[in-house]
């Protein structure tokens, strides 16, 4: 199937798109501001992609979540000859749990989804519990200041990943290296995203032949079994399952970790009341979510049909992307007091979209908001003086990637 159509679409004949997308981000405390305006006046907008295709921004809150639960908005679609791309630097990988719809995808979901049921995680959190720990240990015995990416944010999901899914903790700079070529917008070459991705598929078939020989208890031996003894995937399915779990599993709660400890270091007000109350943390981190988004690319959706979104005819073929970020900013769902301040006692908070909704809704969430209530709520206790050891204007994020992270999060005590 082509997905690509003739141009067929409501806006004027030979129009250019209005913005390039991602929009601009003027400081790593700041959203786009161009998501407000949109809300208002152009909830779903026609913008220019860094591939050079054309596609569509929905902005809204309530239209984000039918895009996310329409099954008329399709991933599969996405790897289809012909289709819109988000960038220029490589196709997406076929065959995973980002470019399939169901029924497909809800075969391969079934098989991983036990690993991360709400008892599952519950039974981890002493183990995050041990690990936050023993990391913070480390971090106290260095004179600050001290990067938290480097002491906390970055090998603390990691590790649980790497426990959960049975990869050598030691090979995580080579799978760091990796992820961040999987999730480039424009920071690699196609040329350098295709290097990677063959580096981690030969890796991972590597790791597939050592649970064939050696099985253990952990979950890339069972999806080798139901490979191997259930017929329940391919190969190709079994390999690249194993280079989505890697990757989703540690790249965005690590961005998550550096944003909400900034965040918490902003507002020393705040902070001073979840140390009184921590058993506020649980909610608190649902603001934090809403209020931090993990990037402003993809994953990207082509649509099956013409789809009518607030007003605005979508054509059939359309590459279209849910704004999260703008979501979670929504005045028309979060209504008490302004979108663009943290206000960790927000009743509406919960209702933010950060790991999604529908089909789609992220497999991980429950053990990311365990590790973020584990870790935020013991670095706060434990280290009662933390602060910035900069200024938060001196601070950067990460760019040209689907995932934005802060490039250092330097702290002091």
């Amino acid at each position: 199937m082509d997905t690509r159509q003739s141009p067929h679409t409501d806006t004027p004949p030979g129009s250019r798109p209005e913005h390039q997308y991602p929009f601009h981000r003027p400081s790593a405390v700041e959203v786009p501001p161009l998501y407000e305006e949109l809300r208002a006046k152009c909830p779903v907008a026609h913008v220019g992609l860094p591939s050079g295709d054309e596609g569509y921004v929905v902005s809204r809150h309530e239209d984000v979540r039918t895009v996310l639960a329409d099954p008329r908005f399709s991933r599969a679609a996405t790897v289809e000859p012909g289709a819109p791309r988000l960038s220029a630097s490589a196709p997406p990988m076929a065959g995973g749990l980002f470019t399939m719809d169901p029924p497909e995808h809800t075969r391969l979901r079934k098989l991983v989804s036990r690993e991360f049921t709400a008892r599952r995680v519950q039974n981890l959190r002493p183990r995050i519990q041990e690990l936050t720990d023993a990391l913070l240990d480390e971090m106290e015995q260095i004179a600050p200041p001290v990067d938290l990416n480097t002491a906390l944010a970055f090998p603390l999901p990691v590790m649980v990943i790497c426990e959960l899914l049975g990869v050598p903790f030691e090979d995580r700079d080579r799978f760091r290296a990796w992820s961040d070529a999987f999730v480039s917008l424009t920071s690699h070459s196609a040329e350098e995203v295709m290097a990677q991705r063959t580096a981690m598929v030969t890796y991972l078939g590597e790791l597939v032949q050592r649970k064939r020989e050696e099985p253990a208890g952990d979950l890339m031996s069972a999806l080798v079994s139901a490979r191997d003894e259930e017929g329940s995937l391919s190969e190709q399915e079994l390999i690249t399952m194993g280079i989505t779990l890697l990757v989703a599993g540690h790249e965005t709660t690590v961005s998550m970790i550096g944003t909400c400890v900034l965040t918490l270091l902003r507002h020393p007000e705040h902070l001073a009341a979840l140390r009184g109350h921590p058993e506020r943390m649980e909610h608190a981190v649902e603001e934090l979510l809403r209020i931090n988004p993990i990037g402003d690319g993809g994953p990207l959706r082509v649509t099956l049909e013409d789809v009518e979104i607030a007003g605005t005819r979508i054509p059939k073929g359309s590459a279209v992307l849910a704004a999260i970020c703008s979501a979670n900013r929504d005045e028309r769902r979060f209504t008490e007091g302004p979108t663009a301040e943290f206000d960790p006692f927000r009743p509406s908070a919960a209702a933010q979209l950060a790991f999604g909704h529908g089909p789609h809704f992220c497999l991980g969430a429950a053990l990311a908001r365990a590790e973020l209530q584990i870790v935020l709520g013991t670095l706060v206790r434990r280290f009662p003086t933390l602060k910035l050891a900069e200024d938060a204007s001196e601070l950067r994020m990460t760019t040209g990637m689907m995932v934005h992270a802060l490039d250092r999060v330097p702290v002091t005590w």
